[in-house]
Formats: C-alpha cells, sequence, structure tokens
C-alpha cells in the first residue's frame, strides 16, 4: 500500500474528484458471498468507487440472494451482471465503460444475459446509458434497490426496467447485508445516507439525494449480529458521520432547537456500539470539520473499543480557498479541531483529504496547504488533483482555469510532503507495544500475519499459531514507511 493512503476499508472513500494516486486494488472487485445459497439463477456484481459502494452491494446481493439468485465469479455464466458505479472520479466511469463493452460481447453470445448498472453512475447518466448507447438493460440508483427483482421481470417482459428516483426516507435498515468477499473479521456498517453538505466540489448530493439516518437500534442489532458471527471490527459509514441524528426518523433540518437537544447523536451511536462488546472494535468515516464535536473526541477516549483514529478531511489549507468550496469551515477552525484531537485523544492518528489546482487556486494558497501540512503533519493522507464533475455547482460556477500540468506538478509535491510525515509518525510506533487485530496473511509471506493498530497503521508479525479475528501485543521493532514490523509479546 502506498505511503500516503490507507485502505478503502479504512476510510470509505467518498472524495468527490478525480483520483490521480489512490490505490485502486478493490476497485473493480468482484464480489462473492460469503454462503452463497444454491439457486438456478446467478448473477456477477463488481463494485468501484467508495465504501459506502461496497455496503450497497451487500445489500443489493442480499435482495438478489432473497430473490433465489446465487453469487459467481465467473461473468461468462451469470444470468445478471451487475456493476456498481462511482461517479465522483472520470477515471472510475471510464474503467466501467470499459468493463460494459466487455460485457455486451458476452451479451451477443447470450441474448438473454441482462447488464444492470447501479449507484451514482446510474443516477448521473441514466438516460445515455439506457437509452442513447443502449449498452445495459436496467439502470437502478443508489436509493432504489429494493426494485431491483422488478426491473428484472420487467425486462424478461420486454419493457425498459429504470428507477434512480431519490428518496427522503430510505435507508435500508431491515435489510441484513450479505457479507461480501469477507475477510470474516471487519465489516461496514452504513449509518446515514446522502447528504446536505452541498460542497461546490461535490456531485454526491445530486447522486445519493438529501441527508437521512437510520434508526440506531436496527445499527446496533446489525453490530451485535456480526459480533455473533466472529466480527471484529465495524466501520460506521456515512457521508458525513457527524451530522447522524435520530428523532424517530425526522430529518434534521425539520428539527426545531428544542428538538435537537434531545436527539440521539453521533457520539450515542459511537458509545451504543462500543457497548455490543469490549472486543468489538468501533471505527467510523467520515468526518467533516464543521460537524464533529468534542462530545464525539470525549467518547473516543473514554471506550478503549473505539479506535484512536479520525480521518478529517481539509481539502486545503487556504480559508479562501476553504469558501470556494464551500466547506463551511475556516483553516482557523480546522486548526482548532486538530488540537482538540490532540488534547482529548493525545495519541490519536489523523489522516485527511487534499485537493490540488480547484478553480483558480493561487500560489499562495497552494502554499497554505503546504503549510497546514507542516503544522498538523497527518498520519496518512488521499491526496487528489482536481477533475470537475458535471452537475457540480463548482462546474456551473466557476472555471477549472489551473492548468493539468501545474495541478500534477503541486500533487506531487504535496504527495512527497505526505510521505516525509508518514515517515516520521510511523517510526514513532517503533519500540512501543500495539494492540494489533489480525485481519490476515501478510501478502508477502506466508510466514506472516498483519493487522491494524487503534490509530490504524499496519503492523506485520510471524505467523506462529495466531489466526485471524485474535488480538494480539505487537512490540514494534523496525519499520516501513507505512508499516510497523515486529513481534508478539
Amino acid at each position: 500500500m502506498s505511503v500516503w493512503l490507507f485502505s478503502l476499508s479504512s476510510l470509505g472513500c467518498m472524495n468527490p474528484y478525480e483520483n490521480k494516486v489512490i490505490d485502486e486494488s478493490r476497485q473493480g472487485e468482484v464480489l462473492v458471498m460469503e454462503k452463497p445459497p444454491i439457486a438456478a439463477k446467478k448473477f456477477f456484481l463488481e463494485s468501484y468507487g467508495c465504501a459506502m459502494n461496497f455496503s450497497d452491494s451487500e445489500i443489493v446481493a442480499s435482495i438478489l440472494a432473497g430473490k433465489g439468485y446465487s453469487s459467481t465469479t465467473n461473468f461468462h455464466e451469470a444470468d445478471l451482471i451487475l456493476l456498481n458505479t462511482c461517479a465522483v472520479r472520470d477515471n472510475a466511469e471510464q474503467r466501467v465503460r470499459g468493463r460494459l463493452k466487455e460485457y455486451n460481447i458476452a451479451k451477443r453470445k447470450n441474448s438473454k444475459l441482462m447488464i444492470a448498472v447501479l449507484g451514482c453512475m446510474a443516477e448521473r447518466l441514466k438516460s445515455q446509458l439506457l437509452e442513447e448507447e443502449k449498452i445495459v438493460d436496467i439502470v437502478v440508483g443508489p436509493d432504489a434497490y429494493r426494485e431491483l427483482p422488478n426491473l428484472i421481470e420487467s425486462i424478461e417482459g420486454g419493457q425498459k426496467a429504470v428507477n434512480v428516483l431519490l428518496s427522503l426516507e430510505e435507508t435500508y435498515a431491515d435489510i441484513s447485508p450479505v457479507r461480501l468477499d469477507s475477510n470474516g473479521v471487519t465489516a461496514f456498517i452504513s449509518i446515514t445516507r446522502g447528504c446536505d453538505n452541498m460542497c461546490s466540489f461535490c456531485v454526491v448530493p445530486f447522486t445519493r439525494g438529501r441527508e437521512r439516518s437510520r434508526d440506531p437500534e436496527s445499527i446496533v442489532n446489525e453490530a451485535r449480529n456480526l459480533f455473533e458471527r466472529g466480527y471484529r471490527e465495524v466501520t460506521l459509514l456515512g457521508q458525513n458521520v457527524d451530522s447522524y441524528v435520530w428523532a424517530n426518523g425526522k430529518a434534521k433540518k425539520e428539527l426545531s432547537e428544542d428538538e435537537m437537544k434531545n436527539v440521539f447523536t453521533f457520539a450515542n451511536l459511537l458509545e451504543a456500539v462500543a457497548k455490543v462488546s469490549p472486543d468489538l472494535r468501533v471505527r467510523f468515516s467520515t468526518s467533516n470539520p464543521q460537524d464533529m464535536t468534542d462530545d464525539v473526541l470525549h467518547m473516543i477516549a473514554k471506550y478503549e473499543n473505539i479506535c484512536d483514529y479520525v480521518h478529517l478531511p481539509v481539502q486545503s489549507g487556504s480559508t479562501e480557498m476553504l469558501s470556494r468550496m464551500n466547506r463551511g469551515y475556516s483553516r482557523e477552525k480546522y486548526l482548532e479541531r486538530i488540537a482538540a484531537i490532540n488534547k482529548i485523544i493525545p495519541n490519536a492518528g489523523i489522516s485527511t483529504d487534499i485537493i490540488t489546482g480547484f478553480c483558480g487556486e493561487t500560489d499562495q494558497e497552494f502554499s497554505d496547504t503546504l503549510s497546514l501540512m507542516n503544522e498538523v503533519r497527518f498520519d496518512f493522507a488521499y491526496m487528489f488533483a482536481y477533475s470537475e464533475r458535471p452537475g457540480t455547482i463548482a462546474h456551473k460556477k466557476y472555471k477549472d482555469n489551473v492548468l493539468e500540468e501545474l495541478k500534477k506538478t503541486r500533487l506531487q509535491e504535496v504527495i512527497a510532503l505526505q510521505q516525509k510525515h508518514s515517515a516520521e509518525r510511523t517510526k514513532q510506533g517503533v519500540g512501543k507495544v500495539h494492540r494489533v487485530l489480525i485481519e490476515g496473511v501478510s501478502k508477502k509471506s506466508e510466514e506472516r500475519l498483519y493487522g491494524r493498530n487503534s490509530q490504524n497503521t499496519v503492523v506485520v508479525f510471524p505467523r506462529q499459531n495466531f489466526k485471524k479475528g485474535d488480538y494480539v501485543n505487537v512490540l514494534a521493532k523496525e519499520c516501513t514507511l507505512a508499516t510497523l514490523i515486529g513481534e508478539v509479546v
């Protein structure tokens, strides 16, 4: 894994701009059920984009399994091919288009094969995919997955099949996701859907709709069920987890000031999930600096099984740039949040997102980003060169006027600085004992296992007789740029 990145499963990469350096090892990943049922019909499901998309794929698999489908890893034997897509980066869209061409070749050989595009790209390009290019049979938006069985029947009856309607209520809270391609140790739990923030570069509010929170009881029950099945870590997912509120289904914007005083908050939810078991680790992603409260930080400090790790996207170190991005906070406010994290959770790992070359970025604004990086010294970062997305506020309001070459030059400078900071932060873990949850066998050696510590740093150590799902204490003796290497003590 590149030193400036952390795993997709830990972040939930919900970044609405083109990714130039991200490790996309999970992009286009073929997802299969843990224990697929025996069925007459088979589906092949491929997912692109953020952790929310992978979580949605587990919901889709559950819906299809309920209708008698089983999964396959060979699309040539599938009756139904589904691509769960991402619209936040042009790179992901182009990869999906390439796959659709390949699947349409298979369709010429099997006229009964159905091809479905799901998710954000489906929402954004519905007419183009279904009517103009005629390369798919079914188009389903993120809030219409329950309709898949009906849409499949429509296709079988010779009709067009499309549903991209956005919902103000849908959370899929009553659906138990089928855990796809699971390591049996870590799992996602979606707690919110949609987003109300309207960052100017972001297409998510237009493809996933308005923000709504899920019933906390269903979230806690899902976490408990996972723990009873042997899982030992859950990541609570949302476009902005800190804005989670539950007031008997009312949206946050519908609540009065008095009602807001008595809502069930994200801090409350963290505590409720942590109480499932002290052996169930809890992570979350993604936070927004304008919404993260000290209550959340104190809750992390209170429970050992809530990981000492915060992913807090900054995007830019310039207040002027943050205003154009409509981020809702200034450089000073962001640094106040960082100071609060360091005070309340002294050993916390902190990561971020950074964009270079957003509309109108000056030399001084870019310099402000570098100076903020030097002040904070992040453990990890997702770094991107800005890529304009149709339909966003930035697309309508600003000119994408930073030269591509300059965007990339600035990106490389950011990467180089983050590499330095990541190496420094990782080295600080040498000589210390880390509690590690084992996730599997190291990719580089069958004789070693790997896991992560509370701060989300990967730790590698000799295999011995340990197994996935065990907790071990590892003394770190050396490190690479982003990985600790040690022995169990």
